[in-house]
């Protein structure tokens, strides 16, 4: 687990005691920060870790993703973007 965290870029992290940052607990945190801020090789050790398809159902359970990250995203897995909860939240707050 700690692993993870030592392997990612430690910047992404600057407002986590990192001691506190579970792998398992927190990635939806963890991969939300990567794909909004992180750079290649952060990307390549979560797909490492978390596998494609448990970043795929943690990204829809986001409540906000910028359109482009968004897009980028959908596209990559495959997923309509209806099924995004920061799509389907920014529908509902015009």
């Amino acid at each position: 687990m700690d692993d993870l965290k030592s392997r990612l870029s430690q910047w992404l992290f600057w407002d986590v005691d990192l001691k506190e940052l579970n792998p398992e607990k927190h990635a939806g945190q963890i991969i939300e920060k990567v794909i909004t801020r992180g750079d290649i090789t952060d990307w390549h050790e979560i797909r490492e870790y978390y596998g494609s398809d448990r970043i795929a159902e943690e990204v829809k359970k986001l409540r906000y993703l910028d359109d482009l990250n968004l897009n980028f995203i959908s596209r990559l897995f495959n997923i309509p973007k209806e099924e995004f909860r920061c799509y389907t939240m920014k529908l509902s707050h015009p």
